[in-house]
This record gives C-alpha cells, sequence and structure tokens, in this order.
C-alpha cells in the first residue's frame, strides 16, 4: 500500500512576483493526511485558501486562484514542485499576493522540499483514474485526458521561432527523481513582441533575464544558453503538472497536450470533474508510482 506524503520540517525562501515584482516570503509547512495543498496568507490573519480547480480564478499568464474575494497569483510552480516531487499534503505560507517566480522554473522549490525531506504517512494515497476519454479544443491547440495505469503526458509545442520550432515530449509524471533532473530546471520563457502589450496590462512588472528566457525574432537576449534545447516543451509539462496538481492528487491518465496553456488546462480539469463517469478515487495502485522521493 503506497502511503501519503508530506514534508519532514518547515521550509522558507524568499523572492519576487513575476508580474506584481512585490517581494515575497514563502514557507513551506508539514500538514496531517488528507489535507491536500493549501495556502495561508499570512499578511491576511492566516486566511486559508485550498489549491482546488474550484478556486480558479483565471488563468492568462499565469494560474491564480480566488478564495471569497481572496486572489493568489503564479502558483503553478510551486505545484508542480510538490507534485513531480510527490508531496501530497503541505500548507504553504505567503506574505502577498503572488508567489516568487525565483529563476522562473521549479528549481528553487524543489531544492526546498529536498531540505525539508519528504517523509511517509499513515494514510493510504489516493489517485484519481480517469476511466474515460476526454478532450477540449480551442482551434489548434487541444487537450486530452483519457484511461492509462501510470500519469504520463504527452506534450507538444509549435512556435515559429528558430530555437523552438516543433518540440515534443513524452513524460512520466510519477517519477519524482526524473521531474527534478528532467523538468524543474525548465524555466519560462516569453517573446520581445509581447512585452510592451503584458506590461500595459500591468503584468511582468518583475519580469528580467534572471528570471526567464527572452526570445527576440532571430534568438535570444539571455547571455547564458539553454539548460536543454528542448527547455521549452520542458517548461510547458511543468505547468501542465503545476496546473494539474489542482485535481487534489495524483492523476492516473494519459495526458495529450497540443499547443496548450494554462486555461486549456484548467477546462480540461473542469470538463473532466464534471462527468462523474469519466474518473473514480482509488488507492494509488502499488507500481504507479513512487512513494517518497530519494
Amino acid at each position: 500500500m503506497i502511503k501519503q506524503t508530506t514534508i519532514a520540517a518547515p521550509v522558507e525562501a524568499s523572492g519576487l512576483g513575476l508580474h506584481t515584482a512585490v517581494p515575497v516570503h514563502l514557507r513551506l509547512r508539514p500538514a496531517p493526511p488528507d489535507t491536500g495543498y493549501i495556502f495561508v496568507r499570512t499578511d491576511l490573519d492566516d486566511f486559508e485558501m485550498p489549491a482546488t480547480v474550484e478556486c480558479i480564478a483565471h488563468c492568462s499568464y499565469a494560474t491564480t486562484l480566488m478564495h471569497t474575494g481572496v486572489m493568489l497569483s503564479t502558483v503553478e510552480h510551486l505545484l508542480a514542485a510538490l507534485r513531480g516531487h510527490g508531496v501530497d499534503n503541505a500548507y504553504i505560507e505567503v506574505d502577498n499576493l503572488e508567489l516568487p517566480i525565483m529563476d522562473g522554473s521549479a528549481d528553487a522549490f524543489t531544492e526546498m522540499i529536498v531540505r525539508a525531506r519528504v517523509v511517509e504517512q499513515p494514510a493510504t494515497r489516493r489517485a484519481l483514474r480517469v476511466r474515460e476519454r476526454v478532450c477540449v479544443e480551442q482551434g489548434n491547440r487541444r487537450m486530452t485526458v483519457e484511461p492509462h495505469e501510470g500519469y504520463e503526458i504527452d506534450c507538444l509545442i509549435d512556435f515559429k521561432h528558430p530555437l523552438i520550432g516543433v518540440q515534443r515530449m513524452r513524460f512520466d509524471a510519477l517519477d519524482p527523481e526524473a521531474f527534478a533532473r528532467e523538468i524543474s530546471p525548465a524555466r519560462t520563457f516569453g517573446f520581445t513582441e509581447e512585452i510592451e502589450a503584458l506590461r500595459r496590462a500591468n503584468l511582468i512588472r518583475g519580469g528580467s533575464l534572471d528570471n526567464a528566457i527572452v526570445l527576440t525574432p532571430e534568438g535570444m537576449l539571455n547571455e547564458t544558453p539553454l539548460r536543454t534545447r528542448d527547455e521549452f516543451v520542458r517548461h510547458k509539462i511543468l505547468d501542465i503538472i503545476g496546473d494539474l496538481a489542482l485535481l487534489g492528487m495524483p492523476l492516473l491518465g494519459l495526458v495529450t497536450a497540443e499547443r496548450s496553456g494554462h486555461i486549456l488546462h484548467a477546462e480540461l480539469m473542469s470538463k473532466l470533474l464534471r462527468d462523474d463517469a469519466a474518473w473514480e478515487i482509488i488507492d494509488l495502485p502499488i507500481g504507479a508510482g513512487f512513494a517518497v522521493a530519494r
């Protein structure tokens, strides 16, 4: 029987919000079994916000949650680190309205979890098992989830840019060591032609070459090289893992994403959960994934 997990001890970090440029202090704390992920706004009298699909407020350039009028933005990279590293339960204390962007990847959050250590709990780990295929589409963007013994993500991106083009990767999202090695280091990216419009919308005020890959029409502004040639599709998988963590437990299914983004991720989760016949909650079977990251 695979057991639920949490972290062994509190761990902290600080940084800037990508879109707000506000300084943010982040603290992860252990949580009891069946808690899931709970955000705690320490600047608002420890207001608690569950990390669930129902709390998604909007998700254009980042995933933003809202609960009884209180908002929290850019949650996907931290949630990806927690889910990708096999942590089931955690309190996430944050003292501002956006999580820190760090270097644009999930590496800083993954390192926090490694420092805190992942430990087993008495309760059995549960999973949301997909029973029927569900699909959402927007033009040439498509995302599906279908029955599968494990949790795999098959992601394709297609950008008319010399450093990207068509990239595709299939990833086992129940392998914490593979997540830390292959997905966690992949940074967010954007294009110079979008910067002015984003700033007019009061977004990316904290963006810099230290926390994003910035692409020009011919190349990129960053002097440091790409971490992998296909860093772009790896970051898209990171975003998918983070957004789908809002399901509240590991997924058992095959996710196929073609040119997807945060909005499509949210639509897929909502459509899946609305169809009671398309899913069930089961104890995570032995062999479907690692219980604790080593």
